[in-house]
């Protein structure tokens, strides 16, 4: 009865909030993706509320015209409690991806609807083989399984290189989640497109459990960020160490001056961070 207006639900829901969020900085940080409101605080209402966030209009506009191209057929197909079942299982599936892989960068945050739409949209591909992807603005389209694929690998690099701040790796475990739990509801979609899903699947796989198993693969050089920013691994590292550095010594010379009682909750936490790794 419903499907076929679940996705607009969802898209309305992402307009009000998102825009409470851009009026209401309060709002926006009490309820953004932070692995140390998450991991620290317990804050685990942050792995579904981020994603009906976003940073602008053009960021929540785009994230609402992609979910609305690829969710009419998927909903249909899917029926409304299942459509539901791979928008929210791609939004926490690939927010606990971004946790574990950001797991020790405490002050990390995101937000955005987009690891729930590249669930829909690899679900769409796991059971519309013949599917085409159209290019915005442009009257052409590219069969499904190469958008698959080049988006997987493009998800990696941007992972492992940093060339951006755009949060890779929820959307590639938002997509991988979303292509699983649609097969789960209908696995006769593997007997039809086998192929494609092996080849989008693969290498996503792997690049996951190369996460778990050596996760100083993820320190890479980038052409793209020495190009522009001059800066090795190394640089980086003692860049952000010589932060550290910074601010640790400004919080011991508030305490100096002020007593310790003057620091706020974020510095005494950041003061006993300090404490514990030194």
């Amino acid at each position: 009865m419903l499907a076929g207006y679940i996705s607009l639900i969802i898209i309305v829901i992402n307009f009000i909030v998102s825009y409470k969020g851009f009026t209401n900085s309060l709002f926006f940080e009490g309820y953004c993706f932070s692995v140390d409101g998450i991991l620290k605080n317990k804050d685990y209402i942050r792995l579904v509320s981020s994603g009906f966030l976003h940073i602008n209009w053009q960021h929540l506009i785009f994230n609402m015209l992609s979910l609305y191209f690829f969710s009419q057929s998927l909903e249909l197909y899917v029926g409304a409690w299942g459509f539901l079942l791979i928008y929210f299982s791609a939004l926490v599936g690939g927010d606990l991806l971004s946790l574990f892989i950001h797991r020790h960068h405490g002050d990390y945050t995101s937000v955005g609807a987009s690891g729930a739409v590249c669930g829909v949209i690899f679900g769409s591909i796991a059971l519309f083989p013949g599917m085409g992807i159209g290019m915005f603005f442009l009257p052409i389209s590219i069969p499904a399984w190469i958008y698959g694929l080049a988006y997987v690998l493009y998800s990696i690099y941007g992972i492992r290189s940093k060339t951006d701040n755009v949060g890779h790796d929820a959307h590639l475990g938002g997509a991988i989640i979303g292509m699983f739990v649609a097969l789960a509801l209908h696995p006769e979609a593997l007997a039809t497109n086998y192929a494609t899903i092996i080849i989008i699947l693969v290498p996503a796989i792997i690049f996951i459990y190369v996460i778990i198993s050596r996760p100083h693969v993820l320190l890479v050089d980038s052409y793209f960020y020495n190009r522009h920013h001059g800066m090795t691994i190394d640089d980086r590292y003692n860049f952000s160490k010589a932060d550290k550095q910074r601010e640790l010594d400004r919080i011991l010379e508030k305490i100096h001056k002020k007593g310790m009682n003057s620091l706020s909750k974020d510095e005494r936490e950041k003061l006993n961070e300090y404490s514990n790794q030194r």
